[in-house]
């Protein structure tokens, strides 16, 4: 059974279905947000957004996928002018940590997990716009920074694996499972400053 398919059609129309979405799905959250905000929101027809889009859900994580692809450039665009390894990691960190925890985050995450077993293409395409696009920064970002000698690290795959799981610690599982409320920002600068320091104090090089 394959799972339903967006039209691949882009242009105007697209582009405000999108628009709209993303700013009802911001504000209401998946399941809070109707059909009928969205339209209203993007200035189209319903006939016009299912011709697009005739799952709520693939709408949803077309947004999400759009929305994981802009995170990642702005990332990009800050730790390649970032002067420190620790402040680039660092804002690596903010970036990836307050997508991760926000109620978007939450929700596309969520949904991937419940739908990617009956339909592997959602979980796949998903992870290829946005977890696979900050594996690869933080890959290229740690490559450098070994060649240029302030970093040792022997398994760049592994320490961009596990650098992300570094930033959620003690935080990100309890939000999924709903126990407990959405952290300050306190609490996520807390997490990544010591997800820095733990990384920085395995693959600093030592002078």
């Amino acid at each position: 059974m394959n799972a339903p398919q967006a039209v691949g059609k882009q242009g105007r129309k697209w582009d405000q279905v999108l628009e709209g979405a993303r700013t009802v799905f911001m504000r209401d959250g998946f399941e809070g947000a109707s059909v009928d905000d969205i339209v209203r929101a993007a200035g189209v027809s319903k006939a016009t957004l299912y011709s697009y889009f005739p799952d709520k859900r693939l709408l949803f994580l077309e947004v999400a996928k759009v929305e994981c692809q802009a995170q990642s450039d702005a990332a990009v665009a800050q730790v390649e002018g970032s002067d420190s390894i620790r402040g680039a990691l660092t804002t690596a960190a903010k970036r990836m940590t307050r997508f991760f925890m926000s109620d978007v985050g939450l929700q596309v995450h969520r949904i991937i997990v419940g739908e990617s077993q009956r339909f592997p293409e959602i979980g796949r395409e998903f992870y290829e716009s946005g977890p696979a696009r900050v594996h690869e920064i933080l890959r290229m970002f740690l490559k450098k920074s070994v060649e240029a000698g302030h970093l040792d690290i022997d398994d760049i795959d592994l320490a961009a694996d596990q650098f992300p799981e570094l930033c959620k610690a003690g935080l990100h599982l309890k939000l999924l499972l709903g126990l407990r409320e959405p952290p300050t920002d306190e609490e996520i600068d807390r997490v990544i400053d010591g997800a820095v320091d733990l990384f920085l104090c395995k693959y600093e090089r030592r002078r």
